[in-house]
């Protein structure tokens, strides 16, 4: 750097400060459990046929059987989404002329439950649809969930009670913060499906009368992580 002449150049701060200001770097962590607040399930609906226009039939009637159950849920399920779409033929495995032997046909749907009270009684009336399976739930936490924001405070507390103590160990107290360095908060790994629930129901339909029993279903709390690292300036410790 190029001094002036007649100004002096201000004295650039130390990095880990002096003898008598000297700096205390901490890292504040924190791990909480919070109830889950959604909860997400997969529904994959197929059909099949010999002729590809009765295929794509079957294939409609039962998306809207889906769609239609869903949607009379109301409130109760936030979003939903229809994802994949696929119609494939199958060749014969034998003869020399390629031959479709059936079609296959397959929609993916999405939905996110809020009210986990009717959770179960809908996945088992999905699960007892033709050709319809069902995999779920996943639990989460909504993305704007006031549980990021308490673990991500539970840190920066940690961080300050844990710069007292090692000042403390040194005569000496906190003065003022340096930096504070935000490392994210972010929730836990979503369960594998294995860890869910996930059923199947590729039979034909119910039986006139006959009412799915609804699951029982144990929401899994979820756990929200925070981490920063925070710097302080401390008094001259009495050593």
């Amino acid at each position: 750097m190029t001094n002036t002449p007649g100004h002096s150049a201000a004295p650039e701060p130390l990095p880990y400060g002096t003898p008598d200001t000297p700096r205390v770097a901490v890292q504040g962590e924190a791990s909480l459990e919070f109830d889950p607040e959604i909860a997400r399930i997969g529904v994959q609906v197929s059909a099949r046929g010999t002729d590809k226009r009765e295929a794509l039939n079957a294939l409609t009637r039962r998306n809207s059987e889906v769609l239609e159950l869903l949607k009379g849920y109301g409130e109760a399920v936030e979003k939903l989404s229809t994802g994949a779409f696929s119609v494939s033929p199958e060749l014969t495995e034998k003869g020399r002329r390629e031959r479709v032997r059936t079609y296959h046909g397959r929609v993916h749907i999405s939905a996110t439950v809020g009210d986990f009270t009717a959770l179960g009684e809908l996945t088992t009336r999905l699960a007892d649809l033709e050709l319809t399976r069902v995999d779920g739930p996943w639990w989460a936490l909504r993305p704007d969930s006031s549980a990021h924001r308490s673990a991500r405070q539970q840190a920066v507390r940690e961080a300050v009670t844990r710069a007292r103590e090692y000042a403390g160990a040194l005569g000496a107290e906190l003065v003022a913060l340096v930096e504070l360095a935000d490392l994210g908060a972010e929730n836990s790994v979503p369960p594998p499906p294995a860890q869910g629930m996930r059923s199947a129901g590729y039979g034909g339909p119910a039986a006139p009368g006959a009412a799915a029993p609804a699951l029982d279903l144990e929401p899994q709390r979820q756990t929200v992580r925070a981490r920063v690292n925070a710097r302080f300036v401390m008094s001259r410790p009495a050593l």
